[in-house]
Parts: structure tokens; C-alpha cells; sequence
């Protein structure tokens, strides 16, 4: 009896892929395959180009003026860079939290169907399932279900920040990208926005920039190790934590990186 799983392709792939602000380069022909359905962490000191990185993914650094690639990343086998792709189409399937939660000032149903409105989607009764169905996606629906026509701003940071997911999900992404999700909050809060990483990945493909070692371990599947801008060891998260290959691995999970 044969138990090997049959092959998944993975959904995102970077294939040799450089990058550049101006004349400097910030990533250095990084190669690495995103499996569906986990949580990969990018670990690294600051300024090692784990944000770089992500926000390729969606892109993100199109917004900068005078950045150019090398290489590729590819999304289910199609190039982010194909020129049929759509970026706002792009990033209906890669959705983004980002590290200082930023609701808008609206209201907090407001906040969950703005990307609906902006495409022309006004049904009611889509506006409102949508609301529902990412609120408790998001673990908040039970919250704020009965304040969802108050300020977004009268929640607590934590809240803000799972509002902020909630909004990243309504459109039903594939992939959410989060940048240092939990950076701005306290433990309590920190503790529900991994539980919710833990549950979105039943339908969604996770990858997150952490700066917390132990927040890696706790959530993550996989962790890529960065430094000043080279993909320096990649692997499950218990080989990365517990057995690395590379000696600059090493010294950074145990706090001796230099």
C-alpha cells in the first residue's frame, strides 16, 4: 500500500528573485515555495527585507517610485508580473494586515464593506452576510454584533486589529499576507490574533512577519530565515527552531546573532 501523499503544487512561488529600490537592492535572488494552507513565518533582524518580501507578494512596492525585480513570483503557476494580471484583481486574492492597525474612520460594518462598495457591490443583503461571515471569520463577531453601525475607533487596539483582518477577508482572499500583526499589541490580544491565524488557515494560505521568535514557533508551519536581504534557511518550523542547518540560524534564534 502506497502512503505517499499525492503532490500539491505550492500556491506561491519565488523563483530567483531579486529586488531593488533605485540602484540599492534589498533582496538577493531568493527562491522559496509557499505551501497552501499554512502559516509561513519570515523571521530576521530589521531591515533584513522580510517586509520587502511580503509586500511583493501583493505587490505592494509598485507604489514606490523607482523599483525594479529580477526573477519571478508566481501565484497557482501564473507570474504576479504577467501582463494580464490585474493588480487590483491581484490583491482581491492576496489580502494585507498591516502592522499598526488602521481602520477607517467609519463605522465598523463601513470598514467590512468598503472594498464591496468600491467594486459597485451594494445588495443589502450581500453588504450584511459579508459583514457577518468576516466578522466571525475574525473571531469579533460576537463583540461588536450589536455595534456594527458605531465608530470603528471605539474599539480596543486588539479589536481594531482583528476588525482590520476582517476587512482583509471580505472579499475571500486565497492568501493573507500580515506584517508584524501583533507588534502594537498587548499578550491578551496577541494571543487571540494567533488562535484566529490557527483557524484561517483552514481556507486561507498565511504568511507573516514576525520579529517574536516564540510567536514563529507557536504559529507557523514553516519559517524562512532572512538576513540583509538573502534567504538564509528555510524548513518546517520545528527543524528551523530546534535543529537548524546554517550556523547564522542558529545564532539568531538563540540570541547570539551579531
Amino acid at each position: 500500500m502506497n502512503d505517499t501523499k499525492p503532490y500539491e503544487p505550492p500556491i506561491i512561488q519565488v523563483d530567483d528573485f531579486s529586488f531593488f529600490y533605485g540602484d540599492k537592492q534589498v533582496l538577493h535572488n531568493i527562491s522559496m515555495d509557499f505551501e497552501e494552507n499554512k502559516v509561513t513565518a519570515l523571521i530576521g533582524p530589521s531591515g533584513c527585507g522580510k517586509s520587502t518580501l511580503l509586500r511583493n507578494i501583493n505587490r505592494m512596492n509598485d507604489l514606490v517610485p523607482g523599483v525594479h525585480h529580477q526573477g519571478d513570483i508566481r501565484i497557482d503557476g501564473t507570474s504576479l508580473y504577467d501582463p494580464k494580471v490585474e493588480v487590483i484583481s491581484l490583491r482581491k486574492r492576496v489580502g494585507m494586515v498591516f502592522q499598526k492597525y488602521n481602520p477607517f474612520p467609519k463605522s465598523i460594518y463601513e470598514n467590512i464593506v468598503f472594498p464591496l462598495r468600491v467594486a459597485g457591490r451594494n445588495s443589502r443583503s450581500e453588504l450584511d452576510e459579508t459583514v457577518e461571515r468576516s466578522l466571525k471569520g475574525a473571531a469579533l463577531w460576537d463583540e461588536v454584533k450589536d455595534k456594527l453601525h458605531q465608530s470603528a475607533y471605539g474599539l480596543s487596539g486588539g479589536q481594531q486589529q482583528r476588525l482590520c483582518i476582517a476587512r482583509a477577508i471580505a472579499n475571500r482572499p486565497q492568501i493573507l499576507l500580515m506584517d508584524e500583526p501583533c507588534a502594537a499589541l498587548d499578550p491578551i490580544a496577541t494571543l487571540k490574533i494567533e488562535d484566529l491565524m490557527e483557524d484561517l488557515k483552514k481556507d486561507l494560505t498565511i504568511v507573516i512577519v514576525t520579529h517574536n521568535m516564540q510567536q514563529a514557533t507557536r504559529i507557523s508551519d514553516k519559517t524562512a530565515f532572512l538576513y540583509l536581504g538573502n534567504l538564509i534557511e528555510y524548513g518546517d518550523t520545528a527543524q528551523i527552531f530546534t535543529n537548524p542547518k546554517e550556523e547564522q540560524t542558529e545564532a539568531y534564534i538563540t540570541g547570539r546573532f551579531s
